[in-house]
């Protein structure tokens, strides 16, 4: 019998942990209207490279996540590959690019399919959040394993919000109906984390009044919690956004001297 000390075992998760594996699913096949002619919303460049570079990397900056699967316009993966391979991505991530759906919740759903049976949570990111931080990435990695099913990245609401009557035609006066309680609303952001399972089951049930992946496990009766969002966490929808985009990485890229 050897003399050598026996190694100290492994320290255990603590209470209501998971040591789960993450992989982030980024839907990328909606052509984004809003910001004009041209490219598909998440190919538009910002700082000089395509905004679906700079989602992935956003979510491959988590050491917690390990793959990344992009879904890309059904006609447009292999582009997305060649995207991919032309891009310095980090080695320790891996990456997994397939063809989406006519919709979001269709494509997120082919994500959902396309991961390797030992990830167990996982992050649903908007291509069209490209600079959300690394810190709020964890966040809700995090809260994912201290065991909520479901969290979201959400900010208080700056500017007091209305409830309207919708106008017949677009552009006439709406009358308001109430003024809620802005200290309770949130607006939410990506990337939304979820136990696997729990969101598998969402979308294999859940189909009407789908806004996010989040509202459709809160329709399954689950509880969704928050973590606080981040303000560079931003979708760039609009032109003026794009603007406020550049200006974000400008200021990132002089304060980290490159």
């Amino acid at each position: 019998m050897s003399d050598d000390p026996l190694p100290a075992p492994s320290p255990s998760p603590a209470p209501g942990r998971t040591t789960a594996r993450t992989a982030a699913v980024i839907p990328a096949a909606g052509r984004g209207v809003r910001l004009g002619p041209g490219a598909p919303k998440a190919l538009r460049a910002l700082g000089g490279t395509p905004m679906l570079i700079h989602a992935i990397r956003a979510m491959a900056d988590s050491r917690a996540v390990s793959l990344v699967v992009v879904v890309a316009p059904r006609d447009g993966a292999a582009e997305v590959k060649t995207l991919l391979d032309a891009h310095a991505l980090p080695d320790r991530t891996d990456f997994l690019v397939v063809p989406g759906g006519d919709t979001r919740q269709e494509s997120v759903r082919l994500g959902l399919d396309a991961l390797p049976p030992d990830y167990d949570i996982v992050l649903v990111h908007d291509a069209a959040r490209p600079l959300v931080p690394v810190d709020t990435v964890d966040a809700v990695i995090e809260a994912v394993r201290d065991g909520a099913v479901a969290v979201v990245p959400a900010l208080p609401l700056a500017d007091t919000v209305k409830q309207v009557e919708p106008a017949a035609t677009q552009g006439d006066p709406e009358p308001v109906i109430a003024t809620p309680d802005r200290s309770r609303l949130r607006a939410v952001q990506t990337p939304q984390g979820f136990d696997r399972a729990t969101l598998v089951r969402a979308h294999e049930t859940v189909t009407d009044n789908v806004t996010d992946d989040a509202s459709m496990v809160e329709q399954l009766g689950l509880t969704v919690v928050t973590v606080p969002g981040h303000e560079e966490a931003f979708k760039v929808t609009r032109p003026l956004d794009l603007v406020l985009a550049e200006a974000v990485l400008a200021r990132r890229r002089l304060n980290d001297g490159f």
